[in-house]
This record gives C-alpha cells, sequence and structure tokens, in this order.
C-alpha cells in the first residue's frame, strides 16, 4: 500500500483549505480520493482537539454569531421515506461565532438548525471565553433568545438585527442579493451597545467559508456523502482560519520554535489576543500531517 509523504500531505491538506475539492485534488496529486478522504477525517478530528485546546480564555468584547446552510447527501426537500428520519441527511447548518476587532472565530457547531445545535454552540462559545460578560449579536432567528438565556443566564448583552429588502426583478442571468433598505436592531438581554449591533462582520465571513470549503459553495458540485467528512472539513477550515499554520509570511520566531501569538487568516487588526499562544512546529504537524501522537 502506498504512503502518503509528509510533504504532500502538507501539500493536499493545503490545497483543501483553500476552495480545491476531493477529486481535483485527487488528480493533482494522483492520489486516490479515498487517501486524501481518509487524510481529510483523521486531520479533521485533530483540528477539533486543536480548537477545543488551546481556544480557551478568549477576551472577546463583541461577537457577532450566524449560520451557513449546506447540505449532506442530498437537500432536504428531497429525502425520501426513512431517510427524513436520519438527521445526518439533508439540510445542515454551521453555527459560528466570529469576533468583532480580532476576526477569530472561537467556537463553532454543526447540525441542523435547532435549539440543540445553537445550545452546543453557544456551550462551546462560552468555554472558550474568559468569563467576562460577552456582547452578542445575531440575526433574529427564535432559536437564539432562549438558547442564551440558558446558557448565559443574566451575564450577557444580547441584541438581535433584522434586515428588509427591497423587491426587485432578477432579470437575466442575474444572481446577486437584492439591496437591503432598512435595518431593525432590537435590544434582547442587558444593556447591549446600539452602535456595535451588527451582523455585517460574521455575513462577511460566511463569503471567505464558501470561497475556501468547497463543500460550501454554492452552485458548484462540491458536497459532502456523510456528517463525518463535512465535519472534518469544518473543523480542518476554521483551524485553519484561526492559526494559519501553513503561512510562508510565518514569523521567524514561530518556526524557530518559540511560543508566540499569530494572528487568523482575515484578520486585519493588531489586537489579536495574547492569550492564544501555540507551539507553531508541534501544532503545525498536528494539523497539516495528522500525526497527533
Amino acid at each position: 500500500m502506498r504512503v502518503i509523504k509528509r510533504e504532500w500531505k502538507v501539500a493536499i491538506i493545503t490545497a483543501l483549505c483553500n476552495g480545491m475539492g476531493l477529486r481535483a485534488a485527487s488528480r493533482t496529486f494522483n492520489t486516490h480520493r479515498t487517501a486524501i478522504q481518509n487524510l481529510l477525517v483523521r486531520v479533521g478530528e485533530n483540528c477539533e482537539q486543536l480548537m477545543a485546546t488551546h481556544m480557551r480564555h478568549v477576551e472577546s468584547r463583541y461577537l457577532e454569531a450566524d449560520e451557513i446552510w449546506t447540505f449532506v447527501s442530498k437537500k432536504e426537500r428531497r429525502l425520501k421515506g426513512d431517510e427524513k428520519l436520519n438527521f445526518d441527511l439533508g439540510d445542515q447548518f454551521l453555527f459560528f461565532a466570529i469576533d468583532h476587532e480580532t476576526k477569530v472565530i472561537p467556537a463553532w457547531a454543526l447540525g441542523k438548525r435547532t435549539s440543540g445545535t445553537a445550545l452546543q454552540f453557544l456551550g462551546r462559545l462560552k468555554g472558550a471565553l474568559n468569563g467576562l460578560r460577552p456582547h452578542i449579536s445575531t440575526d433574529d432567528w427564535r432559536g437564539y433568545e432562549d438558547c442564551i438565556e440558558r446558557v448565559f443566564g443574566s451575564n450577557v448583552d444580547y441584541a438581535t438585527i433584522h434586515k428588509t429588502y427591497v423587491a426587485s426583478a432578477p432579470g437575466a442571468g442575474r444572481y446577486s442579493p437584492p439591496r437591503v433598505s432598512g435595518i431593525t436592531k432590537r435590544p434582547r438581554k442587558g444593556d447591549p451597545e446600539y452602535f456595535m449591533v451588527g451582523t455585517s462582520i460574521v455575513e462577511r465571513n460566511n463569503l471567505t467559508v464558501r470561497t475556501f470549503q468547497r463543500r460550501f459553495t454554492r452552485l458548484a458540485l462540491g458536497f459532502s456523502r456523510k456528517l463525518e467528512n463535512l465535519r472534518a472539513a469544518v473543523a480542518l477550515q476554521m483551524a485553519y482560519y484561526n492559526f494559519r499554520l501553513d503561512s510562508p509570511n510565518a514569523p521567524d520566531h514561530a518556526r524557530n520554535g518559540s511560543r508566540r501569538d499569530f494572528k487568523p487568516l482575515g484578520s486585519r487588526c493588531s489586537t489579536w489576543p495574547r492569550r492564544i499562544t501555540y507551539h507553531y512546529r508541534e501544532l503545525r504537524g498536528v494539523v497539516v500531517s495528522g500525526d497527533l501522537r
């Protein structure tokens, strides 16, 4: 049996994190698709442990949360018979939060758009923060308010934002979102700051996810056949986004093995939380090659 060399593992994982699909990677690197899928699942599991271990005591003053739609095997409306009872099939939503200032993603969860998935996501978010009172903004999906109450209690400033759009004829060949005609901000808990309530940052990050993770790209053939594969791909993408371990611009002190801070892929801010530190060589090996032990 052919063993994938470490350098090829690095190249394959980097390609998957930059918008390449499994079959395209298989053709490019002359490696069987199943071998690449197995590598992705193994590395994805390691990335979940990476986030759980190192994403702790994050100081985030302002957080925005949202969900991204995708599907497993087939879309919800095409499920038939017993398939409708299998929650691993059909529509799936990626819940995640992003820091307004640093652009770091402290927590995420994947599943149906239900209170159960929201509770799992918010529980992870609370565990990643440093215990200070967070300021959270979301859209006006009804499930958020009760779940935030159950997870954070009264120790949160929470508000929702509702956007209304202008109805217009799409026209021939047009595929773009309608123009926003107005927004409504509503405080839900605590004392949220009006001018800091918004979801623009997290909605913009939806584009980053759909661009760099092929399984979320709209109007394309990339989708997951199993929820396990989708979860591994998301875990890999989130670790890659937050830590950017294969960046050629990594600082010299990080490559030399010292424990220093590192900005996430989408950050243009110099206030990257210093609470998040890691050993560059050690964790890069965990992510890009799957060598956890």
